[in-house]
């Protein structure tokens, strides 16, 4: 019997090598497609050990969603996974202004007046971390979908591309565009990989929905277990620039209680966190010496008042339910006595954060001042009367729906206080949270009404409700300019036969202002000359109400070295190649 364990597994050796034969001949032969995109959650892999060059950083949220180019999409972790794993071709500098990344391109230049043109000439060892070159095809999958998908970020630029074509194995990209875009540098940031996206089903949506499938940049995925709150990145060694100095950089997700015991008992070198008055204490009473610091997101918080909602077609309607609305509350209840508290976004246009930014609200205005009589004035100018302490016109109800993204704060918290405070003075209101890209597909699908019936909207084979308030967050710090005509221009037309291209949330469009918003985007009107007319008119519609600027608090130990306290528009892991872990 000793001799018949090696015999027997001589036998299942050989048995397991035909079979693995077997299984290459077939597939070999066959149509078979091939395995899915990604594993999505790698929750088969176990961590390894810890390893001394290695950083932990605690967040308090780690959740799925990480394409950083929808709206549906946007958080604190997703920028920050952007900016470790996807290739811009333009970077922010500290001040803002967009700067070439030579670790992807060598040089980016306007070749061309008539038609505008741009050549981009990327690195010949520029490439994604499964091999395949970073090139044209990236550069084309990326504007095709942001022209065509609806709640993308900032569409406007990619919305005036014409035509990409390519040389020199897809490393030298041009870009034709029908009209002047002065602002062209804002585009092709966070690019995509088109090899393995562009022919997969629901490849623009589903790939990033809970990973990253290919890394570009200096940090690959090794594990993202969303479920246990775990994400390790680990140092991309087939990046073809400077290496990253960590071995590996791990995400874990905490309360702010679990964060600060972490950060006290040196179990994490550094914390990101939106903290409330509690947090700060919590991060004040640690023994620990701490550097903190607050860094903004790239995103605020608006509560839209939808024009394409036949509700709020009237902006007389729009201004009563907007004023009837307490702005300060809601600016207390979402930062919660956070560093959000101080970035009160004041401006129709510019962020709180932006070197230009200055209050524009008119100081007459009545916008957000929770006015009840106002809201009594203006419904009534419209044909309303309040009959039992409910509004109705014709004997039909005045009711509005409010939405925001399910399980995303501060949105879905604010739009219950909404919800209430109309409730209040007597407007029957009914509040939805559906998924985030489900609510984009919502606002974006039947633009200024778009033939819907008053109080649905069709989509795939069901009614959905028209919404008609919706608390949401909105993309800025970027182009001035882009964002004005991506928020706030009209629906461009179908082109070719193809679908209407995405318009705005707001399903707004006042023919008045797109002329001068046409002109400012493509650089015919500089926007200091109309700056203080558009944010006038803007007020003025009624069509958002901007509430405040995300920010997130920031804090790292002794042990973490190389961190940059970094500027508004760099992001939180702007300096995290240089940094070491020191005296572990």
């Amino acid at each position: 019997m000793a001799g018949s364990a090696p015999h027997r597994s001589r036998c299942r050796v050989s048995a397991l090598l035909s079979a693995l034969v077997t299984v290459v001949l077939v597939a070999a032969c066959t149509n078979t497609p091939p395995p899915p995109l990604v594993d999505p959650t790698h929750t088969d892999q176990v961590p390894s050990d810890p390893v001394p060059n290695e950083v932990v950083v605690g967040v308090d949220e780690l959740s799925g969603g990480f394409n950083p180019h929808l709206l549906s999409d946007l958080s604190a972790t997703t920028t920050v996974l952007a900016s470790l794993l996807l290739p811009s071709v333009f970077r922010p500098g500290p001040g803002g202004d967009p700067r070439l990344d030579r670790s992807v391109a060598t040089s980016a230049r306007v070749v061309d007046a008539e038609p505008f043109t741009v050549r981009y000439v990327l690195r010949q060892d520029a490439s994604w971390s499964d091999g395949a070159p970073i090139a044209a095809e990236d550069f084309d999958y990326l504007w095709q979908r942001m022209r065509a998908e609806p709640g993308v970020v900032d569409s406007a630029g990619y919305r005036l591309i014409d035509e990409i074509t390519s040389r020199n194995g897809g490393k030298v990209v041009e870009v034709t565009f029908s009209e002047p875009y002065p602002a062209w540098r804002s585009l092709f940031s966070d690019l995509l990989p088109a090899h393995l996206l562009k022919d997969a089903p629901g490849g623009w949506t589903g790939a990033f929905s809970n990973t990253f499938p290919v890394s570009g940049n200096a940090f690959t995925v090794n594990v993202m277990d969303l479920e246990r709150g775990e994400l390790i990145l680990e140092r991309n060694d087939k990046y073809w620039y400077n290496p990253a100095s960590l071995d590996r950089i791990v995400f874990r997700e905490a309360s702010h209680s679990g964060l600060a015991s972490a950060l006290d008992s040196d179990d994490n070198q550094a914390a990101m966190l939106r903290a409330d008055a509690i947090a700060t204490g919590l991060l004040a009473g640690i023994g620990t010496p701490l550097d903190r610091w607050t860094v903004p997101r790239s995103h605020r918080v608006e509560v839209l008042f939808r024009p394409a909602s036949p509700q709020l077609s009237d902006q007389r309607v729009r201004r009563a339910v907007a004023a009837s609305l307490d702005r300060d509350f809601l600016i207390a209840a979402g930062a919660r006595s956070g560093p959000s508290a101080d970035l009160r976004a004041d401006a129709q246009l510019r962020s709180p954060v932006d070197p230009a930014f200055a209050s524009t609200l008119p100081e007459d205005s009545v916008l957000g001042s929770g006015d009840p009589d106002l809201l009594v004035e203006q419904l009534s100018e419209a044909g309303y009367a309040l009959v039992d302490g409910q509004w109705l016109r014709n004997g039909v109800p005045f009711e509005l729906v409010v939405a925001a993204p399910r399980e995303q704060e501060p949105y879905t918290s604010l739009a219950g206080h909404v919800a209430r405070q109309l409730r209040d003075l007597g407007v029957e209101t009914s509040l939805v949270t559906p998924p985030a890209d489900e609510l984009y597909q919502m606002l974006m699908s039947g633009q200024q009404g778009g033939g819907a019936s008053a109080g649905t909207a069709g989509g795939e084979g069901e009614n959905r409700p028209i919404v008609d308030v919706a608390v949401v967050p909105r993309p800025t710090g970027g182009d001035v300019a882009t964002e004005l005509a991506s928020w706030f221009g009209c629906v461009p037309a179908a082109v070719d036969g193809a679908p209407v291209l995405p318009g705005n949330p707001a399903g707004f469009c006042d023919p008045q202002l797109q002329p001068v918003i046409d002109s400012v985007l493509t650089g015919g009107t500089p926007l200091s000359e109309v700056e203080a007319e558009l944010e006038g008119a803007l007020w003025q519609r009624a069509v958002t109400l901007p509430l405040f600027q995300l920010a997130e608090t920031v804090v790292a130990t002794e042990e973490l070295d190389g961190v940059a306290h970094t500027r508004p528009f760099l992001g939180p892991f702007s300096s995290a190649l240089h940094w070491r872990r020191v005296g572990a």
